[in-house]
């Protein structure tokens, strides 16, 4: 307990040094002054902070704050940043906008440019259909092998992403319809069913030969015009290919006789107008990068 005595200050005989005339059940409290060191650091903290008040923004208001004698800020800073960042976008896009794809590929700066752009428009705009490697999934193609629909070369691709497929907004988008065999009862379901064993065929895949050689008739008479003789698919036409493993809907018996049937076909909007020329030209670079791009004829 706390001595209530006020016993006056006394000298400690253990250390020499005075006490504060306060005890505690026995336990004296010494008077020692405080270090040096200490002290000269409080007193350098105080100067340091009424120098960083009287040169920074400091002191709050109403209407925002004490300015100080350098007037700057972290907003105005990021501000002006941000204006010197946009403005050498803005510049770059420019230089985008006027330049061939061709040649975005040969400077390398701007090339550079237009890849790392690229993908990042692609991970905010594409991915959710052609999955964050562009490999694609059921029903969005694969953006990374060297089977095209519509083409591979820069002017393709630029055009696929530019304008889209079968999207009703834009004049030029990319347009293939597949007929209904089966729902619009052009083929009945034993026609079906031998045109799909010839497409098993085609793909190299296990059939019933002497079904398959019913089928190639039909497929003759009902699919050449867009798929051609051998089944390799027309890139005008944006036919795919059915004479290899590559397969949008799946290249099982039971999906190609589905998709005979009740075809399913994908819609990419056009995306120029909701990015720009820039924007797209980036995403055509980089998609053409991604391994499976053709080269670019030359005229």
């Amino acid at each position: 307990m706390s001595n209530d005595k006020n016993k006056p200050n006394e000298i400690d005989e253990a250390t020499g040094v005075q006490t504060t005339g306060h005890e505690w059940d026995g336990i004296k409290e010494l008077d020692n002054p405080m270090p040096r060191w200490w002290l000269w650091t409080f007193i350098a903290s105080i100067i340091f902070a009424v120098g960083y008040v009287i040169y920074y923004p400091a002191i709050p208001l109403i209407d925002g704050s004490t300015m100080g004698i350098s007037g700057e800020t972290n907003r105005s800073l990021l501000k002006q940043e941000t204006q010197i960042a946009n403005q050498k976008r803005a510049e770059k896009f420019a230089l985008l906008d006027k330049t061939p794809l061709l040649d975005i590929q040969k400077n390398d700066a701007l090339n550079r440019f237009a890849v790392r752009g690229g993908k990042s428009l692609f991970k905010v705009n594409c991915v959710q259909c052609h999955g964050s490697g562009a490999s694609g999934g059921p029903g969005y193609p694969n953006l990374n092998d060297d089977e095209w629909i519509w083409g591979g070369d820069l002017e393709a691709i630029y055009t696929t992403i530019a304008h889209g497929a079968r999207n009703g907004e834009d004049d030029d988008e990319r347009v293939s319809e597949m007929p209904a065999f089966g729902r619009d009862e052009i083929l009945n379901r034993k026609q079906i069913a031998s045109a799909a064993e010839y497409v098993l065929k085609l793909s190299g895949q296990d059939h019933d030969a002497a079904i398959a050689l019913q089928g190639a008739v039909i497929f003759e008479e009902n699919c050449t015009s867009c798929h051609g003789e051998t089944g390799l698919g027309g890139r005008e036409l944006g036919a795919p290919s059915l004479a290899d493993a590559i397969w949008l809907y799946g290249g099982s018996r039971e999906e190609i006789i589905s998709q005979i049937s009740t075809p399913k076909s994908g819609v990419m909007p056009p995306w120029k107008a909701r990015l720009g020329e820039g924007a797209v030209k980036q995403l055509t670079i980089y998609v053409h990068s991604l391994g499976g791009g053709e080269n670019t004829k030359v005229e």
